[in-house]
Order: structure tokens, then C-alpha cells, then sequence
């Protein structure tokens, strides 16, 4: 039982409201900072970059994907701020497994954490070096092509003869050796820029984060009222070109473009009053995310045919089609500043994680330490840019894209079990409270309800799922969530469980369906490499594991 040690719910109202131990750090952020911080981590590459594959795949039926994805974070978003709320330390989702799960998931959850932070920055940094150079070309600046791709889709290209860029970034690079110099210049030149950034303090990340989401905010709308007047509502027929399973089919890259709310609560230890104002940062980011999103697809749908959106760069290419040209300097300005915050923000969260980790004991004492002038975590701010820096130079967007989303998926069902499993506690003024609703008898209906809504409005899903000859291996989640989802209703009638998490915990297990076999061969080869990690160190130097009798 020593894997599933579990930190005292009641350590989490210290004094310092750190419960991990260590040097604090120092406390600058409002509910407004941590608003936009929010906005920051979650108005970036998905909307310029991820939501044309999305698109693309779903047709303007893709806009219900959104609103899915968008109601699944919003339960989760509320059980992260009951969390909050009862535990406002740093470390966000790894702290909240520590007092509900234990010390294992609590690992597996900060092993996923690094994947939605530290790898999810290697794609916003691609994403954000095509919107760059695209700005630069349009003022006549130009990088060669060895510069501006990585090398693994150079080879790609090269390989496959597949004429442009990677072509002749691959002919035209220079040799060390026999090796060619192929690397993505800018990608790496904004991370060296963030993680100096980052490191600095709060306080200069805070002051620049803040001015970029009232830049992108503002170019954004101009974005949508401009785009409206070109919107035919021609191109919304067929609303669902590829079916149900067209728009399931873009869940990676829509719940890419959700996963930065979660940052917001590891800046607990850096807020003023956590427990009240990290809850509404969180749900007052994601609200206003999820009404941006919705309408760029309607947009982005509407002045172009779906098929045309398999682009990285969706909001350039439909202005580009409708001949709207001075309109491309001004998207590629917002997305560069877009993609910029993001980074910011998740370079700021990640090595917050890895210091509640190490004060812990699961990770070596260095990762702790504060640096004695910035207050910053500093050597896990110069481990960070590391990690997303160095993968850079020999992987591609494609990879990465599905790998974040899988982990952070992950994360989020995680805590919206772990807040089933948090006792019930009397109301506190000026602090968070998650309203207690008693599904023993909503769910099971609600659960009915969905599967006759699926007979009747898709007729051949549930005889395509039970086909066993003829179902494909992707069919294989659906048929393990199904019965999942059945067995959580009859615990939940039996238990009375709350309503919120349980609809949190569904909907994000439902979204993991969407993934493909081989995104999950890859997380489990992840979660391996994680769990070896934990026994040949974390286990055998926790603080709990000290304190046993």
C-alpha cells in the first residue's frame, strides 16, 4: 500500500499554503492576472494552427466538437477549482492526485503533466516559427529553407520526393560531416527567449502576458467581424460532410487547442488569495476561450469549403482565398503574439511542477530550488527550456500534436475522479465551493438519454461498434467507454455521487476514445519510461516514504 501513500488533505491550509514544503515563492498575481494568464495558455496554436485539421476533418460540424470539448473542460475546470480551492498549492493536477490517489498516481499525473507542458511547447514553437517567417516574408526578409523546418520533415520530404520546403532545405543545406545542418531557426530562438523570460520573475512575465492577450483579444474580433462579411452559409452544407465520426475524429486537435487552462493553477503559490481567485481565473478563461473558438470555426467554415482547411496556418489561408490580403499581415501579427503567450504561460508551468515534485522528494532537491534574486524556480525554468528545446531539432508538429492531447486527457480524468473521492466540507465565505448535485438518479437518465439521442439521430453506431468483424481497432475505446460509462452510473446511483465530476469524468473519457491505437502504443511507452523512473528513484526517496514507522 506504500505506492498509494497519500499527503493529509488537511496539510493543504498551512500558513504558506504550500503544503509540498520549501522556499515560497513570491505572491503578485490577481484574479485578473491569472484570467489572462489563462487566456494566454489557451488562445494560441490551437486556434491558429491545429484548428484547420480539425476543420478539415469535421466540416462546420466541427463547431460541435468545440462545444463538447468546451463543456468537458468546463466540468473540469470546476473540479480543478473545488481543488484549488481546498488544496492552493503549485503543482496543479500531480498535487490534487497526492491527497486523493496517492503517491503513484500522483507521479503518473506529473509524468503526463510534462507532456502537456514541456512537449506541447515543442508544437506552439513550430506552429509559432510558420506564422514568424511567414510575417518576415511579407517584409521581404528571408531565412533559407535549412532554417526554417526540422529535420525530421525534411528527410520526410526528401524521402518521399515530395516537392517545396523540406525539398530543398534538404538539397540546399550545408554539411558538417556528412551530417546536413537542417534545424528550425526560430522555434528554437523563441524558446531560448521564453525560458530567459520565465526566469527572470512572475512579475515580467505577468506585465508581458497581460498586454499580448489585450493585443490578440482585440485582433481577434477583428478577425470575426471582418471574416462575417464573407461568410457564405453555402459552405455549412453538408453541416457533417464526414459524419460523427469525421468531427470525433479531429478530438486531438480541438482538445489541443483547451489544454492551457489547467497552467493557471500552477501559479498558486504565486497568487494573492488562491483559493478564491485561482477558481475564477480558471472558469472565467475557459469561458471566454470556449466563445472565441466557436466563433472562428463558424467563420473559418463559412468563407471557405471544409476541404480547403487542411492548412497550418487556417486563418492566413482563408483570407488568402477570399483575396483579403491586407488582412494576412494582421493575422500573422496575432498569431505570432498568440503562440508567443502560450509558450510563456507553459514554460512558467511546467517547472512549478517539477519543484512540488522535488520538495516532495520524487525528484532530485535541485529541481527545487528558488533562485535567491528572481524568486523563480530557477535551475527547473533552465531544465525546461531544455526539454523543449532539444526535441526541436529532430521531431516534427504531427507526433507531438496527439501526444499532448492523450496525457492532458488523461490528467483531466484524474481529477474529476479524484474530486468523487474528496470528503464533503462546509461552506467558507470568499473561498470556492463545487455545488453538490445528486446524480443517483440524473445520471442513470442522462446516460439513457444519450444512447437513444445516438439510435436515433446516427443509427448505425452502436451496430458499427458491435460489428466484430467488420470494426476497425480504433472502435476498440468506444467499446471499453461504453461499459465503463455504465458501470460509473450504477456507482454513482449506489454511492450518490455529485453530479459535476461525474459528468467531468465521462466526457473526458469519452474524448479519449477519439484517439488513435497508436497514440495510446506511444503514451503506454511513455507511462513505462515514467514508472521506471519513479522505482529507481521517487519511491525510495519520498518524504512519506521517510516518515513510516
Amino acid at each position: 500500500m506504500s505506492l498509494f501513500r497519500k499527503k493529509p488533505l488537511d496539510g493543504a491550509v498551512a500558513p504558506e499554503g504550500e503544503i509540498h514544503g520549501g522556499d515560497t515563492l513570491g505572491r503578485h498575481l490577481t484574479v485578473r492576472d491569472l484570467t489572462f494568464f489563462g487566456i494566454a495558455a489557451i488562445i494560441g496554436a490551437g486556434s491558429f494552427s491545429s484548428m484547420g485539421e480539425a476543420c478539415f476533418k469535421g466540416g462546420p460540424g466541427v463547431v460541435l466538437l468545440f462545444v463538447m470539448c468546451g463543456i468537458a473542460c468546463g466540468f473540469t475546470a470546476l473540479c480543478y477549482a473545488e481543488f484549488a480551492a481546498r488544496v492552493p498549492a503549485s503543482g496543479s493536477a500531480y498535487t490534487y492526485a497526492y491527497v486523493t490517489f496517492g503517491e503513484l498516481f500522483a507521479w503518473v499525473i506529473g509524468w503526463a503533466l510534462l507532456m502537456e507542458y514541456s512537449i506541447g511547447n515543442i508544437y506552439v514553437a513550430f506552429s509559432w516559427s510558420g506564422y514568424f517567417t511567414n510575417l518576415m516574408e511579407g517584409l521581404g526578409l528571408h531565412l533559407p529553407e535549412w532554417l526554417t523546418i526540422n529535420y525530421r520533415s525534411a528527410s520526410r520530404a526528401f524521402a518521399e520526393g515530395t516537392a517545396g520546403e523540406g525539398l530543398a532545405a534538404w538539397n540546399n543545406a550545408p554539411r558538417l560531416g556528412g551530417l546536413r545542418i537542417i534545424f528550425d531557426l526560430p522555434a528554437v530562438a523563441i524558446n531560448v527567449l521564453i525560458t530567459w523570460l520565465v526566469y527572470v520573475g512572475v512579475k515580467e512575465s505577468r506585465n508581458v502576458s497581460n498586454a499580448m492577450v489585450i493585443l490578440k483579444l482585440a485582433i481577434i474580433v477583428l478577425v470575426v467581424f471582418v471574416g462575417a462579411a464573407y461568410v457564405d452559409i453555402d459552405n455549412w452544407t453538408p453541416f457533417l460532410p464526414n459524419g460523427f465520426g469525421g468531427v470525433m475524429a479531429g478530438v486531438s486537435a480541438v482538445f489541443f487547442a483547451y489544454i492551457g487552462f489547467d497552467a493557471v493553477s500552477t501559479l498558486a503559490e504565486e497568487s494573492k488569495d488562491p483559493q478564491r481567485d485561482l477558481p475564477r481565473g480558471m472558469i472565467r478563461s475557459l469561458v471566454i476561450c470556449t466563445a472565441v473558438y466557436v466563433l472562428l470555426a463558424l467563420v473559418l467554415t463559412g468563407m471557405v469549403n471544409w476541404s480547403q482547411l487542411d492548412v497550418s496556418d487556417p486563418l492566413a489561408e482563408v483570407f488568402q482565398l477570399r483575396g483579403v490580403k491586407w488582412m494576412l499581415y494582421i493575422v500573422s501579427i496575432a498569431a505570432v503574439v498568440a503562440m508567443t503567450s502560450v509558450l510563456l504561460v507553459f514554460q512558467l508551468g511546467q517547472p512549478r511542477i517539477w519543484m512540488s515534485m522535488s520538495r516532495d522528494g520524487l525528484l532530485p532537491k535541485k529541481f527545487a530550488s528558488i533562485h535567491p534574486k528572481h524568486r523563480t524556480p530557477g535551475f527547473s525554468t533552465i531544465v525546461t527550456g531544455l526539454v523543449v528545446g532539444l526535441p526541436i531539432f529532430f521531431t516534427d508538429e504531427s507526433f507531438i500534436l496527439d501526444f499532448t492531447s492523450i496525457g492532458t486527457l488523461f490528467a483531466f480524468v484524474l481529477v474529476c475522479g479524484g474530486v468523487l473521492l474528496l470528503p464533503q466540507r462546509p461552506r467558507e465565505k470568499g473561498r470556492f465551493h463545487l455545488p453538490y448535485f445528486n446524480s443517483r438518479w440524473t445520471a442513470p437518465l442522462l446516460l439513457v438519454g444519450v444512447v437513444l439521442l445516438l439510435v436515433m439521430t446516427i443509427p448505425d453506431y452502436f451496430p458499427g461498434l458491435l460489428d466484430i468483424e467488420g470494426h476497425a481497432a480504433q472502435n476498440i475505446p468506444q467499446l471499453i467507454f461504453w461499459p465503463m460509462a455504465l458501470l460509473l452510473v450504477i456507482m454513482a446511483h449506489l454511492k450518490q455521487w455529485s453530479l459535476i465530476p461525474l459528468l467531468g469524468l465521462l466526457s473526458c473519457s469519452y474524448l479519449l476514445t477519439g484517439m488513435e491505437v497508436s497514440n495510446w502504443s506511444w503514451f503506454s511507452v511513455w507511462l513505462v519510461i515514467g514508472l521506471v523512473c519513479y522505482f529507481a528513484y521517487g519511491y525510495r526517496h519520498s518524504k512519506l516514504a521517510a516518515q513510516r514507522p
